[in-house]
């Protein structure tokens, strides 16, 4: 059971690698052979997405960062903890729409979150939002759909987000926490 254990957590690891190495193969053979138009495809899409990623993630970071360093857990926890309320929603929507940039810049900020006592439902609130309630992407919505059909949806979705989230938190065990993220009172005093 061990040896399972270790193959299935090197495999974990090892994966995303391997489908590096695949994309980086097919794009060398369609190069090379001039008539793999998959692999041509393939290569430039792999260009394209680190190019964008390399150009959100870290101003994404840098902002997790401050945030890890100015806003103390407190803060955090009364605001969107388990004790928060309703209100706690209304925070998590806010930060969700005032956000800019792909699914991807939002989950530093659900685990920073998490770290700093945020109720995971609110985590998942936060999460549902994100992806769907943005205010650029509103906007073009807008522009394209009408702004009916687009508060329409949003009338639809935000309900939906907010019972996957209580959902979610009911689903996972009480004392469970995301890999890297350790869940401990701060003790430490702030400059501010």
């Amino acid at each position: 059971m061990n040896g399972l254990r270790k193959t299935t957590r090197v495999a974990g690891k090892t994966w995303p690698w391997l489908l590096l190495i695949a994309v980086v193969a097919l794009w060398g053979y369609g190069r090379f052979r001039g008539d793999f138009a998959f692999g041509l495809r393939a290569g430039k899409n792999l260009c394209v997405f680190l190019i964008e990623m390399a150009s959100v993630l870290p101003a994404m970071f840098l902002l997790v960062g401050l945030f890890e360093v100015w806003v103390p857990r407190s803060v955090v926890e009364r605001h969107t903890g388990e004790r928060a309320g309703v209100a706690a929603i209304a925070w998590m929507v806010l930060l969700a729409t005032v956000q800019a940039g792909p699914l991807y810049g939002a989950f530093p900020v659900a685990m920073s979150l998490w770290g700093k006592g945020c109720a995971p439902r609110n985590v998942f609130i936060y999460l549902g939002a994100f992806s769907a309630m943005k205010i650029p992407m509103l906007t073009f919505e807008v522009a394209f759909l009408g702004w009916r059909f687009s508060l329409a949806r949003t009338l639809i979705t935000l309900p939906v987000f907010i019972f996957i989230g209580f959902a979610m938190e009911r689903l996972l065990p009480r004392a469970y926490s995301p890999p890297g993220v350790s869940i401990r009172p701060q003790t430490e005093k702030l400059w501010f």
